[in-house]
């Protein structure tokens, strides 16, 4: 099941998402009962977390519509169905982050060793280091699919891309062992961490030991930073999150393709990590790091007039249009 918030005619939902159509929740519960007799209690607005794992006040009756929907859709053309005059086409509305405002936004660098050696660094065993893990400013950098990525006007010759596995936390978490981890994880969204690889505040400064590494840390903060979206997958015991493709495109060129398989730290062992320390809350997003093939590996960076495309299989793709 995947779902998402979107606005369309000035008001903000929350339905099923598909690549051509959403069935919105309330106007499909309506569908349903018609069809069935059977009432489903989808008023829950556009709070995703209402419709999501592990403990979604409306996960059952979202889970029903949404199989029901998988049934009827597929009406020969021509045909009149019970979806007509309640699934929007998608083009007609303007998604929206799955979760506007999560308390926490953390993001890892270095879990894929691939990613690491292109860097030019020595990527090591998982028993020998710890997730690195920080942190956007989630008001000012989680931007809406289709809106575009800014180009900063005070160092904009170095920006780059980053395709991510999302985890968006369901229930409050805090020293969750990795077996028993992904019991808190609501889904599964996109996020394409935006980087500026040459940030350099003050070029007269004097140099200070920790310059790199905040130099690195501060070019993740620009605004619009992270594009986020286009749904969330539901979590779901059949899911693994270890095997997802990840896919993204520039300009129609695949730039990077890879598998969530090859994280040096699963979902699992990162959620154990991050709850070790800070209480995890509902709505919190993990960005689980990126595989190879980002721009500064090749020296390809983004200009006005680029458009990114960050997929990953059974989710979707987040469309990201880049101007200056």
């Amino acid at each position: 099941m995947r779902i998402c918030r979107y606005r369309f005619e000035g008001r903000v939902q929350a339905g099923l998402y598909h690549e051509r159509r959403i069935v919105p929740f309330e106007a499909g519960a309506l569908a349903y009962a018609h069809a069935s007799g059977d009432q489903l209690d989808l008023h829950g607005g556009d709070n995703l977390l209402e419709y999501l794992p592990p403990s979604g006040p409306r996960l059952a009756a979202a889970r029903k519509l949404a199989t029901w929907v998988s049934k009827v859709a597929g009406a020969p053309r021509g045909e009149a169905g019970p979806l007509d005059g309640v699934a929007i086409e998608t083009s007609a509305v303007e998604l929206l982050v799955p979760v506007p405002r999560p308390n926490k936004l953390f993001l890892l660098a270095g879990n894929y060793a691939e990613h690491i050696e292109e860097g030019g660094g020595v990527a090591a065993e998982r028993a020998e280091t710890f997730p690195y893990v920080f942190m956007k400013p989630p008001s000012s950098t989680l931007t809406d699919p289709g809106k575009p990525v800014r180009i900063p006007a005070a160092s904009p010759d170095a920006i780059d891309w980053e395709l991510e596995l999302a985890v968006v936390i369901g229930r409050q978490v805090k020293g969750a062992s990795e077996a028993e981890a992904l019991d808190s994880v609501a889904g599964y969204t996109v996020v394409n961490d935006i980087s500026n690889r040459r940030f350099r505040p003050n070029p007269s400064r004097k140099k200070r030991e920790k310059d790199a590494f905040f130099d690195w840390l501060h070019g993740k903060w620009h605004d619009n930073f992270c594009p986020c979206g286009p749904c969330i997958l539901a979590a779901d015991a059949e899911l693994d999150p270890q095997k997802l493709e990840l896919t993204l495109r520039l300009n129609g060129e695949v730039r990077q393709h890879s598998s969530t398989a090859r994280q040096i730290f699963p979902v699992a062992a990162v959620i154990e990590f991050i709850s070790g320390i800070v209480t995890l809350e509902p709505g919190d997003i993990i960005s689980t790091g990126t595989p190879s093939g980002v721009g500064s590996s090749t020296g390809t960076f983004l200009k006005p007039g680029d458009v990114l495309e960050a997929e990953i299989a059974s989710i979707g793709s987040l469309v990201s249009p880049v101007v200056g």
